[in-house]
């Protein structure tokens, strides 16, 4: 029997911060025939609410550090101001969208990242064989479509916060156990650029061993280093196809017809 497919969106935070980006991408989301779930961050609109909070950002490598009033930050951004704000505009486009994050129905637990080096504060790591996918199954299967903010929880009280990039790969590689599962991350870019200078370069595909060569070249702009990692454990685990591409071309991504379709080898 050959499994449904699902598909899991993730968009970036430049989409998030541009109205009119956002507003494009979501009537292209809305209008996908398949079972569908929306994964998003909003870090930038949490920076800058942040400051008029007095709540500065603090970062390692790139990375948020997430003290205690940071966490109540980003829950309030992630989980309220944007989540609901995306799920108002899905219900204007008839796509009956509910909003959640790891915490609801115990949809994505989630572990405090341990102090190794450096201590990220309350940032969670996802175990995907974890994630409940019946729960996730219940709401796809009554036509809910699900829009996660980026926050999981460790059960014992405490909200973490949690790469957007991660908790898309964690939800898709648990349905791919149960259904055909394609991942798309989408932001602001046409796909993976082979020449970070050139716009117009951008590869129609990418095996693991072209991106260590371009890697070793350093013809890749950093940023997208950690997403490509990411895909690349994704695609082992078990998720049919990944997809990297521009947000306003949504429904090409999802056909194949745009982006950079990431492959084994």
């Amino acid at each position: 029997m050959q499994k449904e497919k699902f598909l899991v969106v993730k968009v970036g935070g430049n989409v998030i911060d541009d109205e009119s980006a956002l507003k494009n991408f979501l009537q292209s989301f809305a209008a996908i025939p398949y079972k569908k779930i929306l994964v998003h961050g909003g870090g930038k609109i949490a920076t800058s609410i942040g400051e008029k909070l007095g709540i500065a950002s603090n970062y390692i490598n790139g990375r948020r550090i997430t003290d205690d009033d940071t966490i109540d930050l980003v829950t309030m951004v992630y989980g309220g101001l944007i989540n609901k704000k995306i799920i108002a505009a899905l219900q204007t486009l008839q796509c009956n969208a509910i909003g959640v994050c790891g915490a609801d129905g115990n949809l994505i637990p989630a572990t405090k990242r341990p102090v190794v080096t450096d201590d990220f504060g309350w940032v969670g790591d996802i175990d995907s064989s974890k994630i409940p996918t019946t729960s996730w199954n219940l709401l796809l299967e009554n036509n809910f479509i699900p829009v996660v903010a980026s926050l999981t929880h460790d059960q014992q009280g405490h909200i973490l916060n949690t790469n957007a990039d991660t908790i898309a790969a964690s939800v898709a590689i648990a349905l791919s156990k149960v259904s055909d599962t394609q991942l798309i991350y989408c932001f602001e870019k046409d796909g993976i650029l082979k020449d970070v200078g050139d716009e117009r370069s951008v590869l129609s595909s990418l095996t693991f061993n072209q991106y260590q060569q371009l890697k070793s070249e350093g013809k890749l702009f950093a940023g997208i280093l950690p997403k490509l990692e990411n895909a690349f454990q994704t695609l082992q685990s078990g998720v049919s196809e990944i997809v990297i591409g521009n947000s306003s071309r949504l429904s090409d991504l999802v056909a194949g017809q745009s982006g950079t379709k990431i492959l084994n080898g």
